[in-house]
């Protein structure tokens, strides 16, 4: 559902009132003047009895009409922020429109020989599948970056945008406008950390990205992830997340685990006269068993031994030759 209070956001940006949901806006347009001359005597006292003039200036105010566009010459906007749009939501939103129509314009901008998108662009979408010909539209003229401000504000107060759409949006505000994490933050209406958080993101391995855009693993799995450093290290723990359902709690711990520094281990216990004396004793006990045996050590003197069966008849078969070994 469409959170309101959009307009405010947007009016705040760019100093006017830019209202998506109701047709409120103004615009100011210029030089189009009417000039009234009011005529009277001088109070200075001139002396030569003539008359001043004053002129009195009013500028035309007009509301931005909202008018209807063939859907064929509108386009999607290049610097739109939002990549994805999930196929069912959209046809549920068709088939809305089917019934209702459009309700709230779509904000559109003069391009060559059609029109571009500023807001508005899943409406859109949702329009063509339920076969319109014709939608809504106000159109108005930004330069690039307030553009690109106005498709971001939309998507993020409507909480359109996956994690990393929203943070590439943030990245392209700062490398192609030179905007601050502040004044990004001010434009948005969220707190600065929460823009830096959103950007670090982007550190993620980009297999890992992609399981959070596909929304295998959260937003807090991810920023938990950041915690190590080697990409290949956050891919093999973001497939552990999704194969075990792990809590961020759970990765949280586990990060601290793999970054752990190593103990290490005496040279006594893992010199090569000990590791080939427990290989020999595993193949020994192998031989006798007839099936896998491994010798998992915990220190010198403790450690577990696994016998592997792979059906109900093996495993018969072993217990009846540890009790026959046990009577002996």
């Amino acid at each position: 559902m469409a959170k309101r209070g959009l307009g405010k956001g947007l009016g705040a940006l760019f100093g006017e009132e830019v209202t998506l949901e109701e047709n409120a806006a103004v615009k100011e347009e210029k030089p189009s003047a009417v000039e009234k001359k009011e005529k009277g005597k001088t109070s200075s006292g001139t002396g030569n009895g003539k008359k001043a003039e004053k002129i009195i200036v009013e500028k035309i105010v007009e509301k931005p009409v909202e008018q209807k566009l063939k859907v064929s010459l509108i386009e999607p906007n290049g610097t739109q922020p939002r990549k994805n749009f999930d196929e069912a939501a959209l046809q549920e939103l068709a088939d809305s429109i089917k019934t209702y129509g459009v309700l709230q314009p779509l904000i559109v901008q003069k391009k060559d020989s059609h029109y571009e998108i500023i807001a508005g662009e899943r409406r859109w979408r949702a329009a063509k599948l339920a076969g319109l010909t014709e939608v809504p539209v106000m159109i108005r003229e930004y330069d690039k970056q307030k553009t690109m401000e106005i498709a971001l504000i939309e998507n993020v107060q409507r909480a359109d945008l996956n994690p990393i759409e929203e943070a590439q949006a943030y990245q392209r505000l700062i490398q192609e406008f030179h905007l601050t994490q502040e004044e990004i933050a001010a434009r948005v209406s969220k707190n600065r950390a929460t823009v830096t958080n959103s950007m670090r993101l982007l550190k993620l391995d980009d297999r890992v990205q992609q399981l959070l855009i596909d929304e295998k693993i959260s937003s807090g799995h991810a920023r938990a992830l950041l915690g190590l450093e080697n990409g290949e290290r956050q891919f093999q723990t973001a497939q552990k997340i999704v194969e075990e359902r792990l809590s961020v709690r759970d990765v949280e711990k586990l990060v601290k685990l793999l970054n752990r520094p190593e103990k290490p281990k005496k040279e006594a216990e893992t010199g090569p006269d000990i590791n080939l004396i427990y290989r020999q004793i595993e193949d020994k006990l192998k031989s006798i068993m007839g099936t896998k045996v491994l010798i998992n050590r915990k220190d010198k003197n403790k450690g577990r031994i696994e016998i592997e069966y792979y059906s109900q008849e093996e495993l018969e078969r072993l217990i009846e030759m540890m009790e026959s070994i046990a009577r002996q």
